[in-house]
């Protein structure tokens, strides 16, 4: 989600750690953490450590991205590059929203250079970058057309109403990933994921952890109070001290699953499905209680003097044809509408995507799932130290 200085603080150390989180798992283009440099070969500076914004530069057009791990295609940047004419330098350096925040406060406090274009951070963070500590700065209109074919849903979020600041890059589900192998039987509930032998794991991520607790114990999280999380936040710590859950992490429960080394794990879909390809004994389920939706919105720093090649960059990904190519890698869910008519065009396993309600869901599948409300500053800080108390993540 700044005058609160100390909540903030607090807010951004809990996640500065050494786990690994959404996304990073596979990096199928054989870059994790590294940053993945499109033709043409010789890119102008995206800034410089002390300056006070990242310079435009000479010569060839640039921009450089930070988005979490296996969030596009090696095809969808050299597209980019080809149709644009813009050279891209993609850095894979988002792992956890928290944690990224306590990375580039330190310059983005003191409007330096980041380095970085444009960056992609899940909405409570969004919410926090754009109203709270005010280091974003409005896309270029001129070079967003493509922003009429954002889907109605998704047009007016509370965090940023006329989406001058935001773009939705992609949305997920929270729920249950396990290897059928191991456990030898189909997850359902959260009971059957606590029940079920083998090493088990929650996510780092607080609001899909214990939301999903929240709906197996009957509790609405679109109006999230500590008063209702209380009887999920004793769950979790009593299952960690049971054994029925081992730990707390990121995306390496995927490599995990894979192997063997656990049975389940509460994870985001996208990755899921990307991993399925190769090992069907991997498999996802929405829990019976419900799952937990989110999105990852596409921001410009302040700090950057490039707005409008980082509006094109998001520009070319609201194209259906586009959109659609990256859907078919990702496996997410698309922000555009006219990606299920792209994906049928595409043919073979794209086309069979469209009915995958995982990636083009029905509205039936989507009354389903459940937004974690918005908390505010307070509230905030108060579920983040809980949760840090029971999953000695502190």
């Amino acid at each position: 989600m700044t005058q609160h200085e100390d909540a903030v603080r607090a807010q951004a150390v809990r996640m500065a750690r050494d786990a690994m989180s959404r996304r990073r798992f596979l990096g199928r283009a054989g870059a994790l953490f590294g940053g993945a440099l499109v033709a043409p070969s010789v890119l102008a500076a995206c800034g410089s450590s002390g300056g006070s914004k990242a310079g435009s530069g000479g010569g060839a057009k640039s921009v450089h991205i930070s988005n979490w791990t296996s969030y596009i295609s090696t095809q969808s940047k050299k597209d980019f590059t080809r149709e644009t004419g813009i050279a891209l330098t993609y850095t894979e350096d988002i792992n956890d929203n928290n944690e990224y925040f306590a990375k580039v406060r330190p310059n983005l406090s003191r409007k330096r250079s980041i380095g970085s274009d444009a960056f992609v951070l899940t909405d409570w963070m969004a919410n926090r970058m754009i109203n709270q500590v005010k280091w974003t700065q409005p896309f270029v209109a001129a070079k967003f057309p493509n922003k009429s074919n954002l889907r109605a849903a998704l047009q007016h979020p509370g965090f940023d109403p006329d989406r001058k600041s935001s773009a939705p890059w992609a949305s997920g589900i929270a729920g249950i990933a396990y290897n059928v192998k191991t456990t030898g039987k189909e997850i359902k509930t959260i009971d059957d994921f606590l029940a079920v032998g083998g090493t088990k794991t929650v996510l780092s991520e607080m609001r899909d952890t214990v939301g999903l607790f929240m709906l197996a114990d009957g509790k609405n999280i679109k109006k999230p109070t500590l008063a209702d999380a209380e009887p999920s936040f004793a769950r979790i710590k009593q299952a960690l001290a049971d054994g029925k859950i081992k730990g707390v992490n990121g995306n390496e429960y995927v490599n995990d699953l894979g192997s063997g080394n656990l049975a389940a794990a509460f994870a985001w879909s996208g990755d899921v499905a990307q991993i399925a390809k190769s090992n069907p004994d991997i498999k996802f389920a929405v829990p019976e209680s419900g799952g937990t939706l989110w999105s990852d919105n596409f921001m410009i720093p302040y700090t950057t003097e490039k707005a409008d090649l980082a509006t094109e960059f998001v520009n070319f990904f609201y194209d259906p044809k586009n959109a659609a190519i990256l859907t078919a890698e990702i496996q997410y869910i698309s922000p555009v509408n006219g990606v299920a008519e792209e994906l049928t065009k595409l043919g073979g396993a794209a086309a069979k995507l469209v009915d995958n309600p995982l990636v083009v869901p029905t509205d039936a599948f989507l009354a389903t799932l459940s937004i974690f409300g918005v908390l505010d500053e307070k509230a905030e800080a108060a579920f983040d130290k809980r949760f840090a108390e029971v999953t000695g993540t502190g």
